[in-house]
């Protein structure tokens, strides 16, 4: 409870004026029957009382009570509302920031999919149930409990009845909510897997309708939802039960009831309004009790949601920055140096990505790293930024081990742009200012210019406020690669570190952007990732990578010179024919 109470405080007195609300209405229900039942009791025993005044003055007091019973129900269920959107707001809220801290490695942990259905369904289960609580938590115990004494001071012997189908019932709800809990959880489960399904295949919505796979996604669809739907099945089946089985005691309750009390009738020893009236409050306490039952049916799903929920915020990033010792400082030159470094993506499995790596790129200097799919070189260069930590060794910029920086000022200080360029929706404007917000058009398309991208960006007919789709699909691959080089260098980085990001560039257009990079940007250290011996041969410094370890360093010539693994992809890839031969 105590975590929750971050989310109930700052919206307490909602949270305490629907349930004061709904007690209005608790005392209305309890009213109303007790009006109808003294009209008939006098009416019982002297009709020539029961006069058309009398009448209209029982009739004006239930209308008026009807009214304020209506007054506490909006009242009720317009705070409730407002207690858990708001409930539901902030938790969604921290949840997200929370995503937002975990590393890649954190996210890859519950996948996409999972995370989305956690912000997304979870939350609102929570908000459902919140709601529901609200208005139900004190109503249905409050009318349960008044009618209950009532029926006790009205007729003690009759309420025996109560004694006995009471606890039968209880029994049967906590055994059918018992069954069905852990059955809500496995539901949730396999929302993860459909929204995974569902995000893959329109996110690669392109790759799928060129390889003629749409009917195999379609299968793969229809048989995540089908294993869905039977999950749901698996837990409705037990949860129809509630429904019948409330009902099933209901009308039992009422017939032992109107049998024990029908005969105490016609004996004399109890009256038509006193059984009218007990049958009325046996109607209330039981269908209170339905009322409650579907509170904690409600409760089951969302104690489900809440323990993944809690999974996520109870999760503690391993990138975290709270230790860190010096977060104030900024990245001001752009030296990095690699001290015996080695990585593992899963900590249980002793295969290492990257072995025993140690390296010193000075400030201002080009590096090129070259090496066949999978040796390491994307894994090498996420440790500069922290988007993973070593296992091992230790990763400094600056002289300073990039764990003592704060998470901000080191990524603020180092430009990436990644593999899997990503565009968002909004202008192109919009998406290059995400390396500056504040950046003027002057330098927007300076720095457009410099990635070779400003004369595309003015060939359309709105220029730089030409809208983009999401992900960027209404431009080339190469155009995105572009657009992304001049949103990082927008940012003025001292570390640029460039993932195979010109792959998608012809070679005229690539060597533009190489002799824009050597001009302007003398003063940044500038990190190339290619797999063109073209892309990296001007550079200051080429790293050579196999099975996760530097095999050569040096420049071009030395490389041809001294590694055979060097020479080889240069000969590959300007004597074709050699290669083929190979």
């Amino acid at each position: 409870m105590k975590r929750w109470m971050k989310y109930i405080r700052p919206y307490l007195p909602y949270f305490i004026l629907g349930p004061l609300c709904m007690i209005v209405e608790v005392i209305g229900e309890v009213v109303m029957p007790k009006l109808l039942s003294v009209m008939i009791k006098r009416g019982e025993a002297n009709p020539s009382i029961l006069t058309p005044g009398f009448a209209l003055t029982i009739m004006g007091i239930m209308i008026v009570t009807a009214l304020i019973m209506m007054a506490g129900g909006i009242g009720g269920a317009y705070f409730g509302a407002k207690a858990s959107v708001n409930f539901a707001a902030d938790l969604r809220k921290d949840l997200y920031t929370k995503v937002q801290s975990f590393s890649f490695a954190e996210i890859d942990r519950f996948s996409t999919g999972s995370l989305v259905t956690r912000l997304t369904n979870d939350v609102t289960q929570l908000q459902n149930f919140v709601n529901m609580l609200l208005r139900m938590a004190l109503r249905s115990p409050g009318i349960m409990i008044c009618a209950l004494i009532m029926a006790i001071f009205t007729r003690p012997s009759l309420s025996v009845v109560l004694a006995v189908s009471m606890p039968c019932m209880l029994l049967a709800i906590f055994f059918i909510i018992r069954k069905g809990f852990s059955r809500f959880s496995r539901v949730q489960t396999k929302i993860d897997a459909l929204n995974n399904t569902v995000q893959e295949n329109i996110t690669n919505v392109r790759v799928v309708k060129s390889f003629v796979r749409e009917d195999f996604e379609t299968v793969k669809f229809q048989n995540t939802n089908s294993d869905l739907k039977q999950t749901a099945m698996g837990a409705m089946r037990v949860m129809i039960f509630m429904q019948p089985i409330n009902t099933f005691f209901m009308y039992a309750t009422t017939i032992a009831v109107l049998w024990i009390g029908g005969k105490s009738v016609v004996i004399g020893g109890m009256n038509v309004s006193d059984l009218t009236f007990f049958v009325n409050c046996v109607t209330q306490i039981l269908s209170s009790l339905m009322m409650i039952t579907m509170l904690l049916m409600t409760s089951s799903r969302a104690l489900a949601s809440a323990k993944r929920i809690c999974e996520v915020l109870d999760t503690n990033s391993v990138l975290s920055d709270e230790n860190a010792t010096q977060k104030q400082k900024a990245v001001t030159k752009g030296e990095i140096e690699f001290k015996n470094v080695s990585f593992r993506y899963y900590k249980e499995n002793p295969e290492e990505v990257l072995s025993d790596i140690s390296f010193k790129i000075p400030a201002g200097a080009t590096v090129g790293i070259i090496g066949s799919t999978g040796c390491g070189k994307t894994s090498l260069i996420s440790l500069i930024p922290r988007l993973y930590d070593a296992d091992e060794g230790e990763v400094l910029v600056d002289g300073v081990n990039v764990k003592e920086y704060s998470l901000e000022n080191l990524r603020e200080g180092i430009g990436v742009v990644l593999q899997k360029n990503t565009l968002f929706s909004g202008t192109i404007a919009e998406n290059l200012r995400w390396g500056d917000d504040e950046a003027t058009d002057e330098e927007v398309s300076r720095v457009a210019e410099q990635a070779q991208a400003d004369k595309f960006v003015r060939s359309f007919p709105q220029g730089y406020e030409t809208m983009l789709d999401q992900g960027g699909t209404n431009v080339s691959g190469g155009q995105k690669q572009r657009l992304c080089i001049a949103r990082t260098l927008l940012k003025k980085p001292k570390i640029i570190i460039l993932d195979d990001s010109t792959s998608a560039v012809d070679t005229a257009t690539e060597a533009q952007i190489r002799r824009a990079f050597r001009e302007e940007l003398t003063a940044s250290t500038k990190i190339i990732i290619a797999q063109r011996i073209g892309s990296v041969k001007d550079a200051d410094i080429i790293f050579v990578m196999n099975g996760g370890r530097i095999t050569g360093m040096g420049t071009h010539s030395e490389l041809l010179e001294s590694n055979a693994e060097y020479k080889e992809i240069f000969e590959s890839q300007t004597d074709p024919k050699s290669a083929e031969e190979r």
